[in-house]
């Protein structure tokens, strides 16, 4: 059986739930398609979201969630969609569970789904102590013994943002660097020792770093470590729909949150920087915008 909605949102954290919350108050009927894997799930606390700030990512959405539903026209689904495809009215999509829907539009909050390093216990720490974000949680950790894990332009980025706040810092590039002489020199000169040395895994206790070990056994006695995880898209439909990829594999939106395809949309981290009140923000555009679109075309 094919339901038919005005849209259909695939995602239900923050982005998806933001858009949810403005098509419900349109009065637009809306599935909102939900795989229940965010991205921020491992991290215990979310940060520098106004109003929310030390909140567990899982409290806020559940309140934003429940906040939803109390517009009659939202409805959630917990599933995995597997496929979509334009349709001559727009788009069909369809469940792992073999459940098809249909929509005039689309928004994908799909998020990004993080490759984790051949580094033991770098899984185990991600989001806990393993941060890819200083604004989100360098405060908790700031001027306490920090690494980074990273090598070339990126550790020359994390080197310099992260001196702000703490000076108790050490690069490991985890084999040979690829900085330029001058970004090395200039990171030594602040007083950042550069680590070649691979690294052979991360002491911890439950997620909290207390050691990073290198190759060779020698330690370095740590409570954070920042590094940035390669990550992919946790949906591929909304390539194969056509929409467009940055050159980081980012959906292509513009300012309105409109992909390549005409009626698709995307908002969250899958098209954005990572952070909790940024998707909030991109999840109310793309829910104003689709329902613009909508109104404009029924007028």
């Amino acid at each position: 059986m094919d339901t038919t909605y005005e849209v259909i949102i695939i995602g239900g954290s923050y982005a998806g739930l933001s858009a949810a919350l403005t098509l419900g108050r349109s009065l637009r009927k809306t599935l909102v398609i939900d795989a229940k894997k965010p991205c921020n799930e491992p991290t215990p606390h979310s940060h520098n979201f106004l109003t929310q700030d030390g909140v567990t990512p899982s409290e806020i959405a559940a309140t934003a969630k429940a906040q939803v539903e109390k517009y009659d026209t939202v409805h959630f689904l917990d599933g995995v969609a597997i496929q979509g495809i334009q349709t001559a009215g727009g788009f069909k999509v369809t469940t792992q569970a073999g459940e098809h829907f249909s929509a005039k539009k689309l928004i994908f909050a799909t998020g990004l789904k993080d490759l984790m390093p051949d580094i033991d216990g770098f899984a185990e720490c991600w989001g806990k102590s393993v941060l890819h974000c200083p604004y989100c949680h360098g405060y908790e950790v700031h001027h306490q013994p920090t690494g980074i894990i990273a090598n070339g332009e990126k550790a020359n980025h994390y080197a310099i943002l992260i001196s702000n706040w703490t000076k108790n810092l050490t690069l490991f590039t985890n084999g040979p660097s690829t900085l330029t002489d001058e970004q090395a020199k200039k990171i030594v000169a602040h007083g950042i020792a550069i680590v070649e040395t691979p690294i052979e895994k991360l002491v911890h206790k439950k997620g909290q770093i207390k050691e990073l070990k290198l190759i060779g056994g020698t330690g370095h006695k740590l409570s954070a470590i920042y590094s940035s995880a390669p990550t992919v898209q946790h949906s591929a439909i909304p390539e194969t729909l056509g929409c467009g990829l940055s050159d980081e594999g980012l959906i292509t939106v513009d300012e309105f949150q409109c992909t390549t395809v005409p009626g698709v949309y995307a908002c969250g981290d899958n098209s954005n920087f990572r952070s909790v009140a940024l998707a909030v923000s991109s999840g109310l555009i793309a829910g104003v915008v689709t329902n613009k679109v909508l109104i404009e075309e029924e007028f």
